[in-house]
């Protein structure tokens, strides 16, 4: 009888589907293990269980079809401003914003917000923003205790590393790096304690260079105060002097990318002009990360969101694969988080579907310059943790006529087949 119950409940485990959610049909995009092509990507336990080019839809408690769209790593958005609050700056401030607001519906599953808080109001931000949100929010922690906003950048006596190191070694899994923005005095202060920081927690240090002066040059900075793996951001703000008198990119950037420099896109509110980014990735200049520099000001001008910054280097010449790579795989890699922007089996299930639409669009930068483009990226779904949180022509949803008369508020829907306009019947 024991052994007729084993059988009967080995035979009820094999019943089971081995998977909750199966994205079927879809382009995978996912530049860490080399795809590019048509493959299914099923997830389990909110881990990625298996990419392969077809996988049973009876193995799946859920099945989405996405045939003619892309599936791709949640994409990695390395610099915004998410420490929201109530003082009139960014740090703590309304100048930044609420992640959870801005990140699913552009395909965003991680932010790294860039140095809004400081050493010294971190903890406020962890406990009332980073605790409490959806999105997986990760920081550069600012040089300066106060953090980001105004003339408290520009104090000397704030900038203590030993501090830094000390909050990056407590909280090893948010802090994954180093921020210095905004200084504008002659001196070097605000980098080298940034990068003795960054040594000390062995985190890579991000650098907003504030004002582009003579005797504090922009080619020092690149070719010998920064280390490999350490990043500059705004790679095409109009102060950098990125070109020579013929139009080509300066010796110094390619010497300090071939040296282990990364170049941050940050397009930000003030940071990004088509007259630099477009001859610059003509030849070749493109950048390691894309990133939005999101805050209260740059969402509603040229910037918009993740995918309009994303859409504007494709344009620009990029190859969707080149684009993806930045915003997801390169990302994870400059924060030392080889667990993240991968579609690898075992990695948490964060996963961006999108589209790539075809037409006529606008694209516009900081300063109201309009580049003409052909086609659009579109955040369609978006899962982190293999729990589904933008969904935005209701593909994983039933049509309203299919279900029952009264039907009302559901905790959770099960779905069993596959149809066209998405899924079809409800257990």
């Amino acid at each position: 009888m024991r052994f007729l119950l084993s059988l009967c409940f080995a035979a009820s485990l094999a019943a089971q589907p081995a998977y909750d959610l199966l994205l079927k049909n879809g382009t995978v995009i996912d530049p860490k293990n080399n795809i590019n092509a048509r493959r299914d990507v099923a997830i389990a336990g909110g881990k990625v269980a298996a990419v392969e080019a077809s996988i049973d839809p009876a193995r799946a408690k859920k099945v989405i079809d996405v045939a003619g769209l892309y599936v791709s790593p949640g994409f990695i958005d390395l610099h915004v401003h998410v420490f929201y609050g109530d003082n009139a700056s960014y740090s703590d401030g309304v100048l930044s914003v609420i992640p959870d607001a801005h990140s699913f519906r552009s395909g965003v599953t991680t932010m790294v917000d860039a140095g809004t808080a400081g050493s010294k109001n971190f903890e406020i931000f962890k406990k009332r923003i980073i605790d409490r949100s959806k999105t997986r929010v990760l920081s550069f922690v600012n040089i300066v205790g106060a953090g980001m906003g105004g003339s408290v950048e520009q104090n000397l006596k704030d900038m203590d590393p030993n501090l830094l190191i000390a909050l990056a070694k407590k909280y090893p899994d948010i802090i994954v790096g180093v921020k210095t923005a905004h200084y504008a005095g002659p001196e070097w202060t605000a980098v080298d304690n940034a990068v003795k920081a960054g040594t000390g927690a062995n985190i890579p240090v991000m650098v907003d260079f504030g004002a582009f002066r003579l005797d504090r040059p922009h080619e020092e900075l690149i070719t010998k105060r920064l280390r490999p793996g350490d990043m500059y951001t705004h790679a095409y703000l109009p102060a950098v002097p990125m070109f020579d008198k013929d139009g080509k990119i300066r010796p110094y950037l390619w010497e300090g990318r071939k040296r282990g420099v990364l170049f941050d896109a940050g397009h930000g509110g003030g940071s990004f002009v088509f007259r630099y980014a477009v001859p610059a990735i003509k030849q070749g200049f493109i950048p390691d990360s894309i990133s939005t520099d999101l805050h209260a000001s740059s969402m509603v001008g040229g910037m918009k969101d993740m995918t309009n910054v994303m859409s504007k280097f494709l344009n620009m010449g990029m190859t969707l694969e080149q684009v993806v790579r930045a915003s997801t795989w390169h990302p994870a890699r400059q924060i030392k988080r080889p667990e993240l922007g991968n579609l690898s089996v075992g990695s948490p299930a964060d996963v961006t579907v999108f589209s790539v639409q075809k037409g006529k669009f606008g694209f516009v930068d900081v300063y109201g310059a309009r580049m003409d483009g052909t086609q659009m990226i579109t955040a369609e779904m978006t899962f982190r943790d293999g729990k589904m949180y933008w969904d935005l022509n209701g593909l994983a949803r039933q049509s309203w006529d299919k279900l029952p008369k009264d039907y009302g508020p559901q905790a959770d829907w099960t779905w069993d087949g596959v149809i066209s306009s998405g899924v079809r019947g409800r257990k």
